[in-house]
């Protein structure tokens, strides 16, 4: 049950994260609007347009960024003030026991955390497809680094475990492409391949057909060569999954994600991890939000000399070691081997232990 401690420290401790996320996401808001000043200019939109088209999910983008960063300044920067107070000082003299008194951090945090595990599933994804669409198209396409325009319509995949597909110059619209090239193996040798001019996608029979089509089955030293005018084959990959999207990640809620990833791996494809991170850092990352808060409670319930500059200093210190940990284990799995679940909560794994040794060692 609620006491007045719980509720004074409550409202302190949403009322602070409420205003630092506010004022930290309108510098943001204007930070980006500068640097995109011109891109806006370019694509015509009257100022709605704007708003409904990329700020209305740019904005829940940039506060999924710095939602437990917010938390944990929050909660530095009001218990400082408290603790410059002496409040922490009357209420453990009042009898209250230390435990005791951190239970409404605990509380308020695991509050703010479900609702940032909420947002990170389902919400926030969404955002996200509303900001990449509008950046795809009036900013991404004005970029002197896109390269060669036909290099995102060449497509090498792998549709199962022992077959690879190729072709060139996709037409997203038409749903056609050309040079397509199809190969099985077995025990890492070639024993059928297909090569077409045109392949096209069958909206009728659900596959794809190709034209110019040239048939071999090899058998050793033998094979087999055969000519058609057209063909239909099943490649297991539908239209809409052809599309590159450097945002696909960003995009897809939760269960959708999930069912990316299976299909992938059912596929065989490779450079997963990018994925898997993702997914897993969607519940790693509000869980830092109750853990960063409890470090920042302990922290800075200590009247020090210096005050909130002082708190402010460790809390922006311990705040850019974690996001420097969380990168690098990200890169590590990325680029590397290191394990993607592993990588999303490798910083909570330590920073937990970081929590229990400054409580411990916290005068009590």
């Amino acid at each position: 049950m609620f006491k007045l401690l719980d509720n004074y420290i409550l409202k302190k401790f949403i009322g602070t994260f409420v205003f630092t996320m506010l004022v930290i996401t309108v510098i943001a808001v204007v930070i980006d609007t500068s640097e995109k000043a011109d891109d806006m200019v370019r694509s015509g939109q009257t100022f709605w347009q704007l708003v409904t088209n990329y700020y209305i999910g740019f904005i829940p983008f940039i506060m999924s960024m710095i939602y437990p960063l917010m938390v944990f300044i929050a909660v530095i920067y009001f218990s400082s003030k408290m603790a410059g107070r002496s409040e922490f000082i009357a209420i453990l003299a009042g009898g209250v026991r230390y435990n005791r008194m951190l239970r409404p951090y605990i509380v308020g945090s695991a509050f703010l955390a479900i609702i940032f595990w909420l947002a990170s599933q389902y919400w926030v994804p969404r955002a996200n497809d509303i900001r990449t669409t509008w950046q795809a198209v009036y900013v991404d396409r004005n970029s002197s680094y896109n390269g060669d325009p036909w290099k995102n319509n060449n497509f090498y995949l792998r549709v199962d475990p022992t077959t690879f597909v190729g072709f060139r110059y996709y037409d997203t619209v038409n749903k056609t492409a050309s040079n397509f090239f199809l190969q099985k193996l077995k025990t890492n040798k070639v024993y059928y391949t297909v090569r077409a001019d045109a392949i096209r996608w069958d909206a009728q029979k659900k596959d794809w057909r190709l034209a110019g089509v040239v048939q071999r089955d090899i058998d050793g030293v033998h094979e087999k060569l055969k000519r058609l005018d057209t063909m239909h084959v099943n490649l297991n990959v539908k239209p809409n999954e052809l599309r590159r999207d450097d945002y696909l990640k960003d995009k897809l809620t939760t269960p959708e994600l999930r069912e990316f990833i299976h299909m992938e791996e059912l596929r065989g494809s490779e450079g997963l991890n990018t994925f898997k991170v993702e997914l897993y850092h969607r519940d790693a990352t509000p869980f830092s939000v109750i853990i960063m808060a409890v470090i920042g409670a302990v922290l800075a319930s200590r009247k020090i000399r210096g005050g909130s500059g002082v708190h402010l200093a460790l809390g922006i210190v311990t705040a850019a070691i974690f996001v420097v940990m969380d990168k690098f284990a990200v890169t590590f799995s990325t680029k590397g081997h290191f394990s993607p679940m592993l990588a999303a909560w490798l910083p909570n794994i330590i920073f937990s232990g970081v929590a229990v040794v400054i409580y411990y060692r916290t005068p009590k």
